[in-house]
């Protein structure tokens, strides 16, 4: 599906080094099921590698894309942030359509390109980024939503299931909710907002948070799910992230239903 680029071929650049090139900002939306995630594997497809083929092919040469967040595989995206610097000096407009003219088959579309300050950067930069996790609460298979949500044909109990959740907003100690796989040095972190909201048989979880362990919102979605299926109770959330023990998580949510909905960053970033 794209070529991604051997491993280890770029290293960290900005473009005040190289004053011969512009940075552009790109809102992103892919569908992740055709790949193992975000970030460049040689020899497999990931989102950084056919973004990195296509502004290669446009611009001629090797291209580094850097991601605001590194979703995992099957991980979609509505809102992704990345950056990448370009020695052909084009509109926004004609750079995300060229880039989305050489990105075709893959999946992945540029929503938006805007002409950044050289110093911008989309990762290091970014104050908070939003998750959305999608759950079809019916019973009949999904069709048209198929390998874009969880489908969950048992009935769930939403109030109880934001009622649970509130307990995980502030600052904590996430190791109940951290893969044992994560790289964080620390399973610290604060979630600024989380909620569970139902629209007919959808129901919807959004959290925001600076950064996020890694499946750390798989990990809470599969937990209060356990609480909206009357498995477990609205306190027991509370009582799983206290004891900071992973194996007391719920089952891990699968990632078909997930989304980076979106990626904020102080009004002068990029100015």
């Amino acid at each position: 599906m794209d070529r991604p680029c051997p491993a280890g071929c770029f290293s960290p650049t900005r473009s005040e080094s190289n004053p011969d090139v512009q940075r552009y900002r790109l809102t992103l939306e892919y569908d992740g099921g055709p790949f193992v995630g975000w970030q460049r594997q040689e020899g497999k497809p990931t989102v950084q590698g056919a973004l990195e083929a296509a502004a290669g092919a446009l611009d001629g040469r090797l291209v580094e894309v850097i991601g605001a967040g590194r979703t995992d595989s099957g991980v979609h995206a509505l809102g992704q942030v990345a950056h990448l610097d370009l020695q052909r000096d084009l509109r926004p407009e004609k750079a995300r359509n060229a880039l989305n003219a050489h990105l075709r088959p893959n999946p992945v579309t540029v929503l938006r390109a805007e002409i950044v300050a050289a110093d911008f950067h989309a990762r290091f930069d970014a104050v908070e980024r939003s998750y959305l996790y999608r759950i079809s609460n019916r019973y009949a298979d999904l069709v048209l939503e198929r390998g874009r949500m969880w489908r969950v044909p048992v009935t769930l109990d939403v109030e109880a299931m934001h009622a649970a959740a509130q307990a995980l907003v502030g600052r904590h100690d996430f190791s109940t909710f951290r893969d044992s796989k994560c790289q964080a040095e620390s399973p610290v972190k604060s979630i600024n907002v989380i909620s569970v909201g139902r629209r007919g048989d959808d129901v919807e979880i959004r959290c925001a948070a600076r950064s996020f362990l890694h499946r750390q919102v798989r990990s809470i979605v599969g937990s209060l799910v356990e609480v909206g299926r009357g498995k477990e109770s609205a306190g027991w959330i509370a009582e799983i992230l206290a004891a900071a023990d992973r194996t007391l998580c719920g089952p891990v949510a699968p990632p078909e239903g997930l989304y980076l909905s979106g990626v904020k960053y102080a009004p002068d970033a990029g100015a």
